[in-house]
Protein backbone atom coordinates (compact mmCIF):
# COMPACT_ATOMS: atom_id res chain seq x y z
CA UNK A 1 0.00 0.00 0.00
CA UNK A 2 2.84 2.05 0.79
CA UNK A 3 4.22 1.53 -2.63
CA UNK A 4 0.74 2.81 -4.13
CA UNK A 5 0.82 5.83 -2.04
CA UNK A 6 4.18 6.66 -3.28
CA UNK A 7 3.67 6.05 -6.65
CA UNK A 8 0.86 8.62 -6.96
CA UNK A 9 2.55 10.88 -5.26
CA UNK A 10 4.98 11.02 -7.64
CA UNK A 11 2.91 10.80 -10.39
CA UNK A 12 1.00 14.12 -8.97
CA UNK A 13 4.35 15.92 -8.63
CA UNK A 14 5.15 15.24 -12.71
CA UNK A 15 1.54 16.18 -13.43
CA UNK A 16 1.65 18.99 -10.98
CA UNK A 17 5.09 20.09 -13.04
CA UNK A 18 4.30 19.31 -16.45
CA UNK A 19 0.95 21.92 -15.92
CA UNK A 20 3.08 24.62 -14.26
CA UNK A 21 5.82 23.96 -17.56
CA UNK A 22 2.91 24.59 -19.71
CA UNK A 23 1.98 27.73 -17.87
CA UNK A 24 5.65 29.10 -17.92
CA UNK A 25 5.44 28.47 -21.98
CA UNK A 26 2.37 30.15 -22.29
CA UNK A 27 3.32 33.20 -20.25
CA UNK A 28 5.78 33.33 -22.45
CA UNK A 29 3.89 33.46 -25.81
CA UNK A 30 1.43 36.43 -24.03
CA UNK A 31 4.62 38.17 -23.14
CA UNK A 32 7.07 38.29 -26.77
CA UNK A 33 3.29 39.26 -28.22
CA UNK A 34 2.96 42.09 -26.28
CA UNK A 35 7.01 42.81 -25.74
CA UNK A 36 7.71 43.02 -29.77
CA UNK A 37 4.58 45.48 -30.29
CA UNK A 38 4.95 48.21 -27.11
CA UNK A 39 8.77 48.05 -26.48
CA UNK A 40 9.83 49.61 -29.43
CA UNK A 41 13.83 50.17 -28.63
CA UNK A 42 14.88 48.14 -31.44
CA UNK A 43 12.25 49.25 -34.20
CA UNK A 44 9.64 47.35 -36.20
CA UNK A 45 12.55 47.24 -38.96
CA UNK A 46 14.94 45.32 -36.92
CA UNK A 47 12.41 42.67 -35.77
CA UNK A 48 11.11 41.54 -39.18
CA UNK A 49 14.75 41.24 -40.08
CA UNK A 50 15.43 38.91 -38.20
CA UNK A 51 11.59 37.27 -38.77
CA UNK A 52 12.55 36.80 -42.78
CA UNK A 53 16.36 35.66 -41.53
CA UNK A 54 14.22 32.80 -39.70
CA UNK A 55 12.42 31.91 -42.21
CA UNK A 56 14.94 31.32 -44.66
CA UNK A 57 16.72 29.11 -42.33
CA UNK A 58 13.82 27.64 -41.74
CA UNK A 59 11.85 27.55 -44.63
CA UNK A 60 13.91 28.10 -47.28
CA UNK A 61 16.80 25.46 -46.62
CA UNK A 62 14.57 23.10 -45.49
CA UNK A 63 13.16 22.81 -49.05
CA UNK A 64 15.66 19.90 -50.31
CA UNK A 65 14.85 17.22 -47.57
CA UNK A 66 11.02 18.21 -47.42
CA UNK A 67 11.26 17.56 -51.44
CA UNK A 68 12.62 13.93 -50.84
CA UNK A 69 10.84 12.92 -48.10
CA UNK A 70 7.22 14.11 -49.64
CA UNK A 71 8.00 12.87 -53.11
CA UNK A 72 9.24 9.08 -50.91
CA UNK A 73 5.73 9.42 -48.85
CA UNK A 74 4.02 10.48 -51.91
CA UNK A 75 4.84 8.09 -54.41
CA UNK A 76 5.03 5.03 -51.59
CA UNK A 77 1.63 5.79 -50.46
CA UNK A 78 0.09 6.26 -53.55
CA UNK A 79 1.16 3.11 -55.23
CA UNK A 80 0.05 1.03 -52.18
CA UNK A 81 -3.10 2.62 -51.78
CA UNK A 82 -4.11 2.35 -55.44
CA UNK A 83 -2.96 -1.60 -55.74
CA UNK A 84 -4.95 -2.48 -52.88
CA UNK A 85 -7.98 -0.63 -53.72
CA UNK A 86 -7.86 -2.06 -57.10
CA UNK A 87 -7.80 -5.13 -55.58
CA UNK A 88 -11.18 -4.20 -53.46
CA UNK A 89 -12.63 -2.64 -57.05
CA UNK A 90 -12.49 0.72 -55.08
CA UNK A 91 -9.85 2.83 -56.81
CA UNK A 92 -12.07 6.06 -56.85
CA UNK A 93 -11.47 6.19 -53.35
CA UNK A 94 -7.83 7.05 -53.56
CA UNK A 95 -8.87 10.46 -53.44
CA UNK A 96 -10.28 10.15 -49.72
CA UNK A 97 -7.62 7.86 -48.77
CA UNK A 98 -4.19 10.21 -49.23
CA UNK A 99 -6.46 13.37 -48.33
CA UNK A 100 -6.64 11.24 -44.98
CA UNK A 101 -2.65 10.07 -45.01
CA UNK A 102 -1.16 12.91 -46.71
CA UNK A 103 -3.11 16.41 -45.50
CA UNK A 104 -4.72 15.51 -42.45
CA UNK A 105 -1.71 13.68 -40.50
CA UNK A 106 1.62 12.63 -42.29
CA UNK A 107 1.89 16.21 -43.69
CA UNK A 108 1.70 18.33 -40.56
CA UNK A 109 3.66 15.89 -38.16
CA UNK A 110 6.22 14.78 -40.83
CA UNK A 111 6.90 18.87 -41.67
CA UNK A 112 6.89 19.59 -37.37
CA UNK A 113 9.61 17.20 -36.75
CA UNK A 114 12.02 17.80 -40.07
CA UNK A 115 11.29 21.09 -38.10
CA UNK A 116 12.27 20.40 -34.92
CA UNK A 117 15.34 18.13 -36.00
CA UNK A 118 16.99 21.11 -38.22
CA UNK A 119 15.37 24.43 -36.40
CA UNK A 120 14.64 23.64 -32.91
CA UNK A 121 17.78 22.76 -31.75
CA UNK A 122 19.71 25.39 -33.72
CA UNK A 123 17.25 28.10 -31.94
CA UNK A 124 17.64 26.75 -28.55
CA UNK A 125 21.46 26.40 -29.25
CA UNK A 126 21.72 29.79 -29.91
CA UNK A 127 19.49 31.15 -27.73
CA UNK A 128 21.74 29.20 -25.09
CA UNK A 129 24.80 30.93 -26.49
CA UNK A 130 23.32 33.83 -26.13
CA UNK A 131 22.42 33.38 -22.51
CA UNK A 132 25.64 32.08 -21.87
CA UNK A 133 27.87 34.66 -23.28
CA UNK A 134 25.95 37.47 -21.83
CA UNK A 135 24.30 38.86 -24.90
CA UNK A 136 21.05 38.88 -23.75
CA UNK A 137 22.35 40.53 -20.15
CA UNK A 138 23.67 43.18 -22.88
CA UNK A 139 20.52 43.87 -25.13
CA UNK A 140 18.75 44.24 -21.77
CA UNK A 141 21.58 47.18 -20.85
CA UNK A 142 20.77 48.87 -24.02
CA UNK A 143 16.99 49.13 -23.12
CA UNK A 144 15.96 46.33 -25.59
CA UNK A 145 13.74 43.59 -24.29
CA UNK A 146 14.36 39.81 -25.34
CA UNK A 147 11.14 38.52 -25.09
CA UNK A 148 10.50 40.95 -28.55
CA UNK A 149 14.09 40.99 -30.23
CA UNK A 150 14.76 37.22 -29.75
CA UNK A 151 11.57 35.14 -28.60
CA UNK A 152 8.81 36.83 -31.26
CA UNK A 153 11.00 36.70 -34.35
CA UNK A 154 11.68 33.08 -34.46
CA UNK A 155 8.02 32.46 -33.31
CA UNK A 156 6.47 34.23 -35.95
CA UNK A 157 9.02 33.37 -38.71
CA UNK A 158 8.59 29.68 -37.46
CA UNK A 159 5.19 29.61 -37.46
CA UNK A 160 5.04 31.56 -41.03
CA UNK A 161 8.23 28.64 -42.12
CA UNK A 162 6.26 25.67 -40.79
CA UNK A 163 2.82 26.01 -42.36
CA UNK A 164 5.00 27.25 -45.97
CA UNK A 165 6.73 23.93 -45.76
CA UNK A 166 3.84 21.77 -44.59
CA UNK A 167 1.89 23.14 -48.09
CA UNK A 168 5.16 22.55 -50.13
CA UNK A 169 4.93 18.97 -48.51
CA UNK A 170 1.20 18.41 -49.52
CA UNK A 171 1.52 19.58 -53.17
CA UNK A 172 4.89 18.18 -53.72
CA UNK A 173 3.82 14.34 -51.94
CA UNK A 174 0.77 14.36 -53.90
CA UNK A 175 1.90 15.79 -57.29
CA UNK A 176 5.68 14.95 -57.53
CA UNK A 177 4.24 11.51 -56.07
CA UNK A 178 1.98 10.63 -58.37
CA UNK A 179 4.41 11.59 -61.54
CA UNK A 180 6.89 8.78 -60.11
CA UNK A 181 4.14 5.91 -59.57
CA UNK A 182 2.91 6.75 -63.33
CA UNK A 183 6.18 4.43 -64.08
CA UNK A 184 4.91 1.58 -62.30
CA UNK A 185 1.09 2.38 -62.60
CA UNK A 186 -1.45 2.91 -65.47
CA UNK A 187 -3.56 5.87 -63.68
CA UNK A 188 -5.28 8.60 -66.12
CA UNK A 189 -4.31 12.28 -64.36
CA UNK A 190 -7.64 13.59 -64.96
CA UNK A 191 -9.51 10.72 -63.19
CA UNK A 192 -6.78 10.96 -59.99
CA UNK A 193 -6.80 14.71 -59.65
CA UNK A 194 -11.34 14.73 -60.07
CA UNK A 195 -10.64 12.31 -57.19
CA UNK A 196 -8.42 14.66 -55.11
CA UNK A 197 -10.73 17.49 -55.87
CA UNK A 198 -14.19 15.65 -54.74
CA UNK A 199 -12.23 14.29 -51.47
CA UNK A 200 -10.84 17.96 -49.93
CA UNK A 201 -13.44 19.72 -47.98
CA UNK A 202 -12.85 23.06 -45.66
CA UNK A 203 -12.87 20.61 -42.40
CA UNK A 204 -9.01 19.45 -44.01
CA UNK A 205 -8.11 22.98 -44.46
CA UNK A 206 -9.03 23.78 -41.16
CA UNK A 207 -7.52 20.80 -39.53
CA UNK A 208 -4.45 21.82 -41.57
CA UNK A 209 -4.05 24.86 -40.09
CA UNK A 210 -4.65 24.24 -36.52
CA UNK A 211 -1.77 21.20 -36.64
CA UNK A 212 0.96 23.40 -38.88
CA UNK A 213 0.30 26.75 -36.48
CA UNK A 214 -0.05 25.53 -33.10
CA UNK A 215 3.26 23.06 -34.27
CA UNK A 216 5.24 25.73 -35.13
CA UNK A 217 4.56 27.68 -31.93
CA UNK A 218 4.90 24.23 -29.52
CA UNK A 219 8.59 24.30 -31.24
CA UNK A 220 9.93 27.53 -31.31
CA UNK A 221 8.38 28.53 -27.32
CA UNK A 222 9.61 25.37 -26.46
CA UNK A 223 12.89 26.10 -28.30
CA UNK A 224 13.55 29.13 -26.97
CA UNK A 225 12.31 28.88 -23.52
CA UNK A 226 14.50 26.15 -22.87
CA UNK A 227 17.50 28.24 -24.40
CA UNK A 228 16.81 31.09 -21.91
CA UNK A 229 17.30 28.61 -18.97
CA UNK A 230 21.14 28.56 -19.43
CA UNK A 231 22.43 30.35 -16.48
CA UNK A 232 25.96 30.87 -16.58
CA UNK A 233 28.17 27.63 -17.97
CA UNK A 234 28.29 26.89 -22.21
CA UNK A 235 27.93 22.86 -20.89
CA UNK A 236 24.18 23.62 -20.21
CA UNK A 237 23.63 24.64 -23.77
CA UNK A 238 23.57 20.65 -25.10
CA UNK A 239 21.59 19.54 -22.34
CA UNK A 240 18.70 22.28 -22.92
CA UNK A 241 19.16 21.71 -26.51
CA UNK A 242 18.56 17.72 -25.97
CA UNK A 243 15.21 19.02 -23.73
CA UNK A 244 13.97 21.01 -25.93
CA UNK A 245 14.05 18.68 -28.71
CA UNK A 246 12.25 15.72 -26.62
CA UNK A 247 9.88 18.31 -25.08
CA UNK A 248 9.03 19.35 -28.68
CA UNK A 249 8.18 15.82 -30.16
CA UNK A 250 6.24 15.24 -27.16
CA UNK A 251 4.11 18.09 -27.39
CA UNK A 252 3.74 18.42 -30.63
CA UNK A 253 2.99 14.29 -31.21
CA UNK A 254 0.24 14.68 -28.03
CA UNK A 255 -1.31 17.46 -29.85
CA UNK A 256 -1.55 16.07 -33.66
CA UNK A 257 -3.15 13.05 -31.88
CA UNK A 258 -5.79 15.30 -29.54
CA UNK A 259 -6.82 17.32 -32.60
CA UNK A 260 -7.49 14.29 -34.70
CA UNK A 261 -9.04 12.38 -32.19
CA UNK A 262 -11.50 15.73 -31.24
CA UNK A 263 -12.06 16.11 -34.69
CA UNK A 264 -13.34 12.12 -35.49
CA UNK A 265 -15.26 12.65 -32.28
CA UNK A 266 -17.28 15.37 -33.54
CA UNK A 267 -17.62 13.36 -37.15
CA UNK A 268 -19.32 10.41 -34.76
CA UNK A 269 -21.72 13.04 -33.26
CA UNK A 270 -22.17 14.04 -36.34
CA UNK A 271 -23.38 10.72 -37.98
CA UNK A 272 -24.88 9.61 -34.48
CA UNK A 273 -23.25 6.90 -33.55
CA UNK A 274 -22.46 8.52 -30.21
Amino acid sequence: MQMVFSYLDSLGRKVTNNIEYTLKVLLMVYLSFRAAFRDQAQGLRTIFSVVSAQIYFTGWQAIPIISVLALATGTITIIQSSSQLSLLGGTEMIGNLLVVIIVREVGPLLTALVVIARSGTAVSTEVGNMRANREIEALESMGINPLSFIVFPRILGGVISVICLCFYYVAIALLGGYLISRLILEMPFSFYLASLVSAIAVEDGFLFLIKTAFSGVIIFVVSCYQGLLVKRSPHEVPQVTTKAVVDSIIYVTVFNMSVTAMFYLQQLIKLGVI
